[in-house]
């Protein structure tokens, strides 16, 4: 259990949050949510111990394990795969290896061999016997291979790298598991391995997320950072943004009687209480459901930003044809033979393992890249607004601020300082942000930037690679609601299960294998029809 006790911290001369109570109990996945700057990493920095706070206190029960999801993707080059994993369980490998240098000793003492033997003790009473196949059984649920586990971090893909740290943070199974942002980077098939593995772990879990549905799948409560304070919300995601919505209405609504607002409460909680998602939460989750009252739910303090995508002209009666597209990189073949045809009006989600296979392919969609062999054909009537995965690429003149970047999209009748501060207002710029220079932006700020320029060109379709990368919960949200209500085509790619599920009605995964195409499916019934075909392969293995 975790207890926080009247904790307030000041951050870079700014407080941060103050006077916070908390308690944290096994059993439950605590989701942190908060808009960026909030302060939702610093939280766990809080509760991991690397970081005091200014006031306070953090009590952890005695013995217990934490264990948390390491930031930093080059902190173990030097070792191998399974080495990694293993040091996620800190005092066994410390074990293993003082074992190690006492037995490589050349004067190895009588000393040594009572040390040795004690060691031996703790070793087998850890089940360290079993620690490298606990290990390889973890990673090849994460699909790292056999083959992978021997080699040294330093050879993996960055991809494979974030899988590995995950490995290394579960490897424990420690009584308080804290993950920062655990799904980036992940591929859709490793995130549902994960979402199960934790709506079935007995412990405490707290997790900071952007991924709507993955919050949904794992939480049991919400940790709300908001107002300078952190509040704990029962229920997922789902619950904490409809429950603040319906408070902010009747907060609004002053005049409304009581017994009214009650009611419509109550019939809230029961919509959400008849709809738990995980079978084996849904009683203990109803019950806490039922306990809420009008004085527990509390409007959010969240901007949205404005998002609004329009078109100078309709598309005709063609959209883009790819045909045989095959590209090279650097001597590896990222894409093989390429083809599929999109028609106007739909929106289309580019999925695939391999996140350098979407991104080539949405470059050579753009322009921005030339196909070693085949060709792709755009209709008459189409035009295009792209933003790439490399954010970057669009900063060049880096000492541009941010209004004159945007200047230089807007039309004739918009390129004045009035439409410009007030378009850039809606998207959160306000005041003396439009002066910043973009070489100096966050990487949320230049995603918003980007919807900002994609918003002026007016484009009939939208090239969109990993657009809500980067973004807050809220700014997704916005995206995600002006993308379904887009009269236009969209091509994109995401890692946002909730993003797909809603806007695509064509799915194309790229595979070493060519294409597999589903059109009018939606993604849940596209991952189903996978999960069918692997059952059924599986039969015949």
């Amino acid at each position: 259990m975790i207890t926080v006790s009247n904790l307030s911290l000041n951050f870079s001369g700014r407080l941060l949050y103050d006077d916070v109570n908390l308690k944290f109990t096994p059993g439950n996945c605590y989701g942190v949510i908060g808009a960026n700057g909030a302060g939702k990493s610093t939280f766990l920095k809080l509760l991991e111990g690397k970081l005091e706070p200014t006031s306070g206190s953090i009590s952890i029960g005695a013995n217990e394990r934490i264990s948390s999801l390491s930031q930093d993707h080059f902190g173990f080059e030097e070792y191998t795969v399974l080495e990694t994993v293993i040091q996620g369980h800190k005092k066994l490998y410390q074990i293993m290896k003082e074992k190690d240098a006492l037995y490589a000793k050349p004067d190895f003492s009588e000393e040594d061999g009572l040390r040795a033997a004690e060691l031996e003790g703790e070793f087998a009473e850890m089940d360290g016997w079993n620690a490298e196949a606990d290990a390889a059984t973890l990673l090849q649920s994460l699909n790292i291979p056999d083959s992978m586990h021997d080699q040294k971090m330093s050879e993996l893909a960055e991809r494979d790298k974030v899988k590995v740290l995950l490995a290394q943070a579960l490897f424990e199974q420690p009584d308080i598991l804290l993950l920062d942002e655990p799904t980036n980077g992940l591929d859709v098939h490793t995130i549902s391995w994960l979402e199960d593995f934790l709506a079935d772990y007995p412990n405490i879990v707290i997790v900071v997320s952007h991924d709507r549905h993955f919050l949904n799948q794992v939480c049991t409560m919400m940790c709300d950072v908001d107002f300078g304070k952190i509040k704990l919300f029962v229920g997922n995601y789902d619950f904490w943004l409809e429950s603040s919505q319906l408070a902010a209405k009747l907060q609004a609504n002053a005049n409304a009687k009581k017994e009214e607002k009650i009611k419509e409460l109550q019939e809230f909680i029961a919509h959400f209480s008849a709809n738990a998602s995980k079978s084996k939460q849904a009683t203990s989750r109803k019950k806490q459901l039922e306990k809420i009252t009008l004085d527990d739910i509390k409007p959010s303090s969240r901007k949205y930003p404005f998002i609004k995508f329009e078109m100078e002209r309709e598309l005709g009666n063609d959209l883009v044809k790819v045909e045989n597209v095959s590209k090279t990189i650097d001597g590896v073949k990222i894409l093989d033979n390429i083809s599929f045809i999109l028609r106007p009006g739909e929106k289309a989600a580019i999925i695939s393992r391999n996140d350098l296979a979407t991104s080539v392919l949405m470059q050579i969609l753009a322009g921005e890249l030339e196909p070693d062999g085949g060709t792709v054909t755009w209709g008459q009537t189409t035009s295009r607004s792209y933003m790439s995965r490399d954010l970057n690429a669009n900063f060049a003149q880096s000492d541009l601020s941010i209004i004159d970047w945007l200047r230089q999209f807007a039309s004739k009748e918009e390129n004045d300082n009035t439409f410009l501060r007030g378009f850039l207002g809606k998207m959160l710029f306000s005041g003396e942000d439009i002066e910043k220079q973009v070489g100096v932006l966050s990487g949320g700020e230049k995603v918003r930037c980007l919807l900002s320029k994609m918003m002026l060109q007016k484009a009939n379709v939208l090239l969109m690679d990993d657009p809500t990368n980067h973004l807050d919960l809220e700014s997704i949200t916005a995206l995600n609601d002006s993308m379904v209500s887009f009269p236009g085509s969209i091509i994109f790619t995401s890692h946002d299960h909730q993003y797909i599920q809603t806007i695509a009605n064509h799915i194309i995964e790229v595979s070493a294998k060519g294409v597999v195409e589903r059109l009018d499916t939606t993604y849940d019934e596209f991952l189903a029809h996978e999960t069918v075909q692997a059952q059924v392969a599986a039969l015949y293995e």
